[in-house]
């Protein structure tokens, strides 16, 4: 698991009041009962930690059928994963 993978993992763990351990890649969001403000604090976050600016529009299921859909995908610890190496990536570009 990378670095990145690791950080963001801890940040959605210190969210959820969870310990990392407990989380995998597989973990959904809603499984861990997030309220509103805990997902604009776990986006922020997110944000500040890899200097990144994450969609206005990322918790917004445009097409639930179609994850191409969405800019930034925050249905799972993977999918955030993957989302926030792409964002790091496009600014490193």
């Amino acid at each position: 698991m990378t670095q990145t993978a690791q950080t963001i993992i801890g940040i959605i763990a210190e969210q959820a009041l969870l310990d990392p351990a407990d989380l995998t890649i597989d973990t959904r969001l809603d499984a861990l009962a997030l309220d509103s403000l805990a997902m604009v604090e776990l986006i922020f976050a997110l944000e500040e930690t890899f200097d990144i600016s994450v969609p206005f529009n990322a918790n917004a299921n445009a097409n639930a059928n179609d994850p191409g859909t969405q800019e930034f995908d925050l249905s799972s610890v993977g999918a955030i994963i993957q989302a926030v190496e792409g964002l790091v990536s496009q600014k490193a570009a």
